[in-house]
Parts: C-alpha cells; structure tokens; sequence
C-alpha cells in the first residue's frame, strides 16, 4: 500500500469550501477524486476573486488538489447517465445539495443511491442537515458562525461580533466530513455495508463553543467578549512592547506565571500580591495585573523580550503576517508548502496536509484541475467499464 486510500474512488458533486475541503483530504490521502461540476460554470469558487491566478480563483486552487474534474450536465439524459454510471463505481460520494426534492428529482438521493449501491458511502454536507426545522435552508459559512454562538463572543468587549476571518464552520464540517468517511469506511470493512452521513455546517460550528459550551451547559455562565484575553487562564493574551510591536504570550500553569514574575523582576511585587496568587484570582484581578504587566513590557523591545521568554522556556510568540507565516523556518523544515505544476498556470502552490503518517505518507499528484479537463479521460474510461 503506497497510499491509505490506494483503490477507493471519490465522486464529489459540490461547491464552495466544505465539500471540496473534504474531497480534497481524501485525495490527500491517495483516494481518486474526481470532481463533477456543471459544464462552462464549474464550482463557484473558481470565479470566487480577486485574487486570480490566469483564469483560477486562489480560493479555488486552495482546495482542490488532487482531482479530476468532469463536466457534466446531469440534468440531461445522458449526463445523469454518466453521474449514475460514475456513482455506481465509486465508494464515496460527497453531495451539497440541501433539497431532498431535487436530489430524488435526479435519483440520486441517500434513499436511492443506498439501495441500488449498498457499498456506496454517502456523505450529505448542508447549512442545516437533513432533520430540523431549519432542514432545507442555505446555510453559509457567516450564517453558521452567527447561529452557532461563536460570534457572539468574538471581538473586543466593547466592539461588535466578529466573525473569524477564514470560513472556519466550513473548514471545520469539511474536517470532520473527511473524519467520518474514514470511519464509514473502516465500518464497511467490518459489515460490507456503507452508510448515509447527514453532515452540516451549523453542527459542526457548534462543537466549536468548546469551552464556552461546557460552561453554559453545566454552569449557565455565558461567555462574554474578551478580545485576545482570555476568559479561563490570565496572563493569555497580546502585550506590545517599547518598539509598539505586538506579540503574545501563554502562561497558562501556576509554574509559567512564577517564572514570569521572575523573568521581569517581578517575583516580590506581583508574585507575592495575594491578589495574582492563583488563575482564579488573576481572573478576578485581571483589570489591575494586565496594565502592570504592560507597563513593564513596554520598557523593552518586542525582540529583545521574546529571545527572554524563549530562555525561560514561557509561551510566547511574535504575531506574524501571512508572509511571515509561510517563511517562517517552521514552515519550511516541515514541508508546509505544496507546489504542483499546473498545465495552464505553471507552478501553484498550496498549503500541505498537516497528517504526518510514518509509513503510507499523504501525496500531491495532481494540481487542482481546470474546468472538465478530464471529462474525456474519464467518460472513455467509463465506456470501456475500465474504471
């Protein structure tokens, strides 16, 4: 076995960024993707810009490696033909579609496609899932991130919620799509049978009140705004430095704090005020030990700290731009940037798979695919029952 998923076929027939987060970590993994879209249109992401690279999106070639794409128009006869024909040879397949009607319209509902393919894993990414009064609705990543609370407590406390900047319930729901068909997979290994997963965003989101949940749910405390601090552990947050640079620093142990007061010379003045004495207290005390913590940063270069705190092995971190991030020597040593030659764009890189397997390693094989430009391959592959 080369790849984890040498030998399984990926039909995926969505748009945006859950579904083809998700279809794109299969491949990863060595699945074969292939990727139906509606003929001269495509997935809507491909017109998702600026920025463009040629003709592509750069939020289109972000998640899309590793496919082939077909263009087909399924609505006709022909082109449902070859959508079922496709389905029939495939283990998976990956739908966003969120109305039931239309997906029996084509027969190709879980219902259906579950009884004629009994193998088949089918994997339903939604706003909303399928049960529910909210069933059916569109649902957008913003959408998702309001109704599921996790803006309501994001921003500064006295400014309005803020959504998180990158579309993270539809990133998260693609995760966890791709985490569930490995487990359905390894069922099917166990019964020989596949199943319907009933994915969706807002579900998704929700497990990402995390914390915030728990406390509501087993204390009925609400989480309010606290901008980069904190509301468990304190100090946890941004401080800037005498240079105005930001940076941010973690003492989130008993251990880490007392090396903190000891590292700024603060060890017989904040460390033994009975206020700061433990997590709870500085969470009490916050609002008078974060401008005191400040005062002292701000006597010294943002730099000139991080190299003290990286000595004393305490938590803590310059902020960095997009740049900086995709330079940093971390990045680098660790293979974090994917480059694959495009036959249109020349060289386009992406961001790697972060699973790091010792033995059946993730693979790149495939720059993300121009619109249909395998439909031939895979239609004559598909007369010949090749496969």
């Amino acid at each position: 076995m080369r790849h984890i998923l040498d030998g399984v076929r990926v039909v995926e027939m969505t748009e945006a960024l859950a579904g083809p987060y998700c279809a794109m970590l299969l491949g990863d993994f060595g699945a074969d993707v292939i990727k139906v879209e509606r003929p001269g249109v495509g997935d809507q992401s491909r017109g998702w810009g600026p920025p463009f690279v040629g003709k592509e999106s750069a939020y289109f070639l972000a998640t899309n490696r590793n496919k082939r794409s077909v263009a087909l128009n399924y609505d006709e006869p022909r082109g449902g033909e070859a959508l079922h024909k496709l389905i029939s040879r495939a283990d998976i397949f990956i739908s966003n579609q969120p109305s039931t009607a239309s997906l029996r319209k084509r027969g190709i509902d879980p219902e259906t496609l579950g009884a004629k393919h009994p193998r088949l894993i089918y994997c339903s990414i939604s706003g909303y899932g399928f049960t529910g009064p909210k069933a059916g609705m569109p649902g957008y990543d913003i959408v998702a991130q309001a109704e599921a609370g996790v803006m309501s407590f994001t921003g500064e406390p006295e400014g309005e919620p803020m959504r998180y900047p990158t579309a993270i319930a539809d990133l998260v729901c693609g995760m966890y799509s791709a985490m569930g068909i490995l487990a359905a997979l390894f069922a099917r290994e166990r019964s020989g049978r596949g199943q319907h997963l009933d994915m969706a965003l807002f579900d998704s989101q929700l497990t990402l009140l995390a914390n915030a949940g728990s406390s509501y749910l087993n204390t009925g405390e609400v989480h309010g705004r606290w901008g980069n601090a904190h509301p468990s552990v304190v100090p946890y947050q941004v401080f800037r430095g005498g240079d105005g640079k930001y940076f941010v620093v973690g003492a989130g142990t008993q251990a880490l704090w007392k090396r903190l007061v000891e590292l700024l010379g603060m060890a017989e003045s904040l460390g033994s005020d009975e206020r700061f004495g433990t997590n709870a207290l500085r969470i009490a005390n916050r609002s008078v030990l974060i401008p005191a913590l400040q005062k002292k940063f701000a006597e010294s270069t943002t730099g000139g700290w991080l190299e003290k705190l990286k000595a004393a092995e305490i938590p803590a971190a310059a902020i960095h731009s997009v740049p900086e991030a995709m330079e940093d020597a971390q990045t680098l040593a660790r293979g974090l940037i994917v480059e694959l030659e495009h036959p249109a764009l020349g060289v386009v890189r992406s961001i790697a798979n972060p699973i790091r397997f010792s033995n059946t390693p993730v693979s790149y094989r495939l720059p993300p695919p121009m619109l249909g430009e395998h439909t031939e391959e895979i239609l004559r592959n598909l007369a010949n029952d090749t496969g």
